[in-house]
C-alpha cells in the first residue's frame, strides 16, 4: 500500500530532512504522548534505512518530518528537486509492518528507478 508519493522540493534534496505529507501520517500511529516514531524501511537492493516521522508538539499544524537517515538517502542515490520518492508499507499475516523505500527521476517524461541505475 502506498504511504507517500512526493516530488522532491529544493530543501527535501539538501537538507536532512523530508517535508513528510501530514496525509501520510495514518501509517505511523504514534504513541500517545509521542511526538515521533521510528521505522526501518529497505531499498530494492534490500539495504535498511532508519528513519524517524516527527511532528511538532506546538502550533496549529503537525507540521511532520522525516528525518534519521533521511540525509544519508539522499546523498547514496544523489537525489535532486524533482526527484520523486515513493514510501510503501504491508502488514505482515503475524502484524509486523514492512517498509519499502524507492526513489525514481524523469526523463524524457518518464519517471525510472534510481535504484536500477545504481
Amino acid at each position: 500500500m502506498e504511504v507517500m508519493n512526493k516530488i522532491l522540493s529544493g530543501s527535501d534534496a539538501t537538507n536532512r530532512r523530508l517535508e513528510f505529507p501530514a496525509g501520510s501520517l495514518w501509517a505511523f500511529p504514534m504513541p500517545h504522548g509521542q511526538n515521533s516514531v521510528e521505522f526501518v524501511a529497505s531499498d530494492i537492493h534490500e539495504q535498511q534505512w532508519r528513519l524517524k516521522v516527527s511532528v511538532r508538539n506546538e502550533g496549529r499544524y503537525s507540521k511532520p518530518w522525516l528525518k534519521g537517515e533521511w540525509g544519508d538517502y539522499v546523498h547514496q542515490k544523489q537525489l535532486k528537486k524533482g526527484d520523486r520518492v515513493i514510501l510503501t508499507m504491508n502488514d505482515e499475516e503475524n502484524g509486523e509492518r514492512i517498509y519499502r523505500i524507492s526513489a525514481e527521476r524523469m526523463l524524457f517524461g518518464f519517471w525510472y528507478s534510481i535504484d536500477e541505475q545504481q
